[in-house]
């Protein structure tokens, strides 16, 4: 098939792979042979992970030979987000892969289709509920084909904020005082363990909140969906000059749109970018 497709058959054709990955990652899970190594010494990963990597790849590979791919598993080689010439899938085969290998329902497959840096379409499946969020630019965001919408939260205090942590701890300090500014200036956290459904979940009203460092696999998709489910994205600190702040990870932010600003002010502050 050729390199040319509308938005739409891209976001189709997403969804299709996320869910067929969805349900090999289910199968393994459900096999109870789990082998797991470490990645950098600290980074769980499964042979699922890299299982649903290889099959999303090969088929982005078949269909459209002509485009780029940023893969977590076989091809995290962020440079990738900068040369914007050339389409660009970022690919997460299993977002959460801690939950996966205990057992928990908060695992997914997130894939995203990007030109020129700006991300076009996105799709986040979490197999174990059955859900499946999905977006292209200008088309709103559904999940299970139902639309979504923000929670419409107006203030801090009242509101539920999410965030993660990285598996090297070297480096905590920082994010402990952001989280004790946020703990005592909102309603409560949750720590659900995977970017890409935090994001989701703030798209649908789960959630009110979200900030954390990632990277482009993790939330490219997800913000999308946010974005087109009216929430406001964005980052507490300063995008480099020339990289696509679609992609970039660094100080992410999301949001419901009324409370985005003040919230932005309490993690400059504890950040000490103030």
């Amino acid at each position: 098939m050729s390199d040319s497709a509308s938005l739409l058959e891209i976001t189709d054709f997403a969804e299709t792979l996320a869910r067929e990955a969805g349900e090999l990652i289910r199968r393994e899970r459900a096999g109870n042979a789990l082998r797991t190594d470490y990645k950098h010494q600290t980074e769980l990963v499964t042979h699922a992970d890299v299982m649903a990597d290889e099959f999303i790849t090969g088929a982005i590979r078949k269909r459209f030979p002509g485009h780029r791919i940023l893969s977590e598993e076989t091809m995290p080689d962020l440079s990738q987000a900068e040369e914007l010439e050339t389409p660009l899938w970022i690919v997460d085969p299993i977002d959460g892969t801690v939950n996966y290998a205990y057992g928990h329902p908060q695992v997914a497959v997130s894939i995203a289709y990007a030109e020129k840096g700006r991300v076009q379409a996105g799709v986040v499946h979490a197999p174990f509920p059955g859900e499946t969020f999905r977006a292209t630019r200008s088309g709103g965001a559904t999940l299970n084909d139902r639309p979504i919408r923000h929670s419409g939260a107006t203030v801090p205090r009242d509101s539920l904020f999410a965030t993660g942590f990285p598996y090297t701890k070297d480096n905590l300090e920082p994010l402990v005082k952001r989280l004790d500014a946020m703990i005592h200036q909102c309603r409560d956290l949750r720590r659900i363990g995977s970017a890409a459904l935090d994001i989701c979940w703030v798209a649908c009203g789960r959630l009110d909140i979200y900030y954390e460092n990632v990277s482009p696999w993790d939330f490219a998709a997800a913000r999308l969906i946010a974005l087109e489910a009216g929430a406001t994205a964005g980052h507490f600190s300063k995008v480099p000059d020339g990289y696509p702040a679609d992609l970039w990870g660094r100080d992410i932010l999301i949001s419901a749109p009324a409370v985005w600003e003040p919230v932005r002010g309490i993690l400059r502050a504890a950040s000490g970018y103030e």
